[in-house]
């Protein structure tokens, strides 16, 4: 082979490494864009899930915490600090960046946190920043399925969330019928009665007791029986008739059984 082809021949090689070289380059180059895509786009997404629980937080009377700023970010995945730049934070191509105790931070890393991490166990995968956001983006998953599930259970009442609005307003109006009667027949237990005529005792038995649980049960509805997180201002399905007629008919009706059975046993 004579040393032009040789030459030739050199020439060919070293202009196929070249063109490698820059198929690396471009393809490291669109690496980089295609995880900084993915970084914006988880950063919008964990923003608006921020605000979304903040949102859910103040309609339940529980505001979230206020969380610490972030510390300052390192320079950039596979550069140094420049000295003197004032950078504490070292980064290496498959490694995190280190906080300068020797640990390695990143996705795993809580704010301001030492000693705790987003992972469970504290375990970083493997450094890689695609596994990092995939892991990151799987902990913003399930952050949105836990809101989902809270929201869920705020629009729920809490007295006895799995009946229907009529079922639970008779249920506490029943309810609360059902005990002003039984005090009532507490306290007339041993007291002698009249023979005939109504006094005072008739009266309250029955007037008083039944405004008083029908009152009673309009107080639980309110404060019990509505869902904590409501659009607008939803009624409390207090069934403000129904009630009424509930109450109106269970302490009266156990009045005079228990007159009846106080003249038959005397």
């Amino acid at each position: 082979m004579s040393g032009f082809d040789e030459y030739a021949a050199l020439v060919r090689e070293l202009s196929a490494r070249q063109r490698g070289g820059e198929r690396a380059v471009a393809a490291e180059a669109e690496r980089r864009r295609g995880l900084q895509s993915d970084v914006d786009t988880l950063g919008t997404r964990l923003a608006a899930q921020g605000a979304y629980l903040d949102r859910l937080g103040a309609a339940l009377g529980t505001p979230m915490a206020s969380v610490p700023d972030a510390p300052p970010a390192g320079p950039a995945p596979g550069r140094t600090a420049a000295p003197g730049s004032g950078a504490g934070s070292v980064a290496s191509p498959g490694h995190g960046p280190e906080t300068g105790d020797g640990t390695v931070g990143g996705a795993a890393a809580a704010p301001r946190r030492p000693g705790v991490g987003a992972y469970p166990g504290g375990s970083v995968p493997t450094g890689d920043p695609a596994v990092e956001l995939a892991a990151a983006g799987r902990l913003a998953d399930e952050a949105d399925r836990h809101g989902q599930e809270t929201e869920a259970l705020a629009r729920r009442p809490v007295l006895l969330p799995t009946w229907s609005a009529p079922g639970r307003a008779v249920a506490v109006y029943a309810g609360c019928a059902l005990i002003g009667s039984l005090l009532m027949l507490v306290a007339l237990a041993g007291t002698p009665l009249p023979v005939s005529g109504m006094d005072l005792v008739a009266a309250v038995s029955c007037a008083g007791v039944p405004l008083m649980s029908f009152v009673a049960g309009q107080l639980v509805l309110a404060r019990w029986g509505r869902p904590m997180l409501a659009d607008g201002e939803a009624p409390a399905g207090r069934y403000v008739p129904l009630g009424f007629v509930i109450c109106a008919l269970v302490s009266p009706s156990l009045f005079c059984l228990y007159l009846a059975l106080f003249r038959l046993l005397r």
